[in-house]
């Protein structure tokens, strides 16, 4: 069965009977949740079991559950915490340790939902420049500290059953503009990004699935990341990913032109997927229509990260939150 190549969202808690047609009909690969679609435990279990019934598989569901302020799951249902950049630095020589915990017991929390996908680890290295939006959901300002937690993190996830999307590739910390609103630009020099911003991202270029940065990198193209050819190259050959990668979302204004004509150009450029979140009805069928069926490459790769998905390793729930509260001297949870 060829997947369609989007993955998209629902208005609401429960999906209505337009987006059942809608996506019966597209297929689209997978979904993503927002804090809209999320009120208790059982409504998100009902709502992960309508979409794997309107596209008749058990497709990939994903969410942003970072912690800090890029978190759909919010307290008092599930934990709250603090900045992942706040986390590491309050775990000091434990950071690992402490991001393994904190992302296992994440993963815990998704999986009992039906929720088997995560827009994590976030190996963007923070710079003296990164724009607020971004600067505490990193996790630490060199490259090796970020690949390291970031391995960290994956893993937990992995042995939690969920699969971890890295983000955002090939590198979107220095950025000093909010992609959600703006284009930002990076002037830095291709060896220097070697060293430095796409390093992380090749220490985990072993991982199922990949999410792509809406920013210009000036001296290599002039065009975004994620509808440049040489960008895309780059990430493939140079940095050496060879999992699905999903755009981040298409309809963030860093990107300008319409929705349909911007999922096109990303399936060019060399994305596998195109991410569509936060739309109306009509857009989201301007955007499947567009990005039509996976070509065979993105068709494996999207199968090769489906048959990564596994059962999760034994969790005690209890030693995980005491060990966590040890190495971060009580200081675990926010809010």
């Amino acid at each position: 069965m060829k997947f369609g190549a989007t993955i998209t969202d629902a208005q609401g808690l429960r999906l209505a009977a337009e987006e059942k047609a809608l996506f019966r009909e597209m297929n689209p690969f997978g979904f993503i949740l927002f804090a809209r679609n999320i009120d208790t435990p059982d409504q998100v279990r009902a709502l992960c079991g309508d979409f794997r019934e309107a596209v008749g598989r058990d497709c990939l569901i994903t969410i942003d559950q970072e912690g800090g302020r890029v978190q759909r799951l919010r307290g008092p249902v599930w934990r709250e915490w603090a900045p992942p950049l706040e986390h590491a630095k309050s775990a000091g020589a434990e950071a690992e340790r402490a991001m393994y915990l904190r992302y296992r017991l994440i993963a815990y929390e998704l999986k009992d939902l039906g929720i088997d996908s995560n827009c994590a680890p976030m190996v963007d290295v923070a710079q003296p420049g990164t724009h607020p939006f971004l600067l505490n959901r990193c996790y630490g300002h060199d490259a090796d500290t970020v690949a390291r937690i970031g391995r960290a993190v994956a893993q937990a996830h992995l042995d939690g059953g969920v699969l971890p999307v890295v983000k955002h590739i090939p590198g979107h910390g220095r950025a000093t503009q909010d992609s959600h609103y703006d284009l930002p630009h990076v002037d830095a020099a291709q060896n220097e990004l070697d060293r430095t911003d796409f390093a992380p991202f090749r220490a985990l270029n072993d991982l199922p699935l990949g999410m792509t940065a809406h920013l210009v990198y000036d001296r290599i193209d002039a065009a975004p990341a994620t509808t440049s050819t040489r960008m895309m190259t780059l990430i493939r050959e140079g940095i050496g990913f060879d999992g699905l990668i999903m755009t981040d979302d298409i309809s963030m204004k860093a990107l300008s032109g319409s929705l349909g004509d911007l999922s096109k150009a990303a399936l060019h450029a060399g994305c596998d997927v195109v991410l569509h979140c936060n739309g109306t009805f009509a857009e989201r069928t301007e955007v499947m229509e567009a990005a039509g069926e996976m070509g065979a490459v993105a068709q494996d790769r999207a199968e090769r990260a489906l048959a990564m998905r596994q059962n999760p390793q034994e969790l005690d729930i209890d030693a995980a939150e005491a060990e966590l509260s040890r190495l971060m001297s009580g200081r675990v949870y926010d809010g």
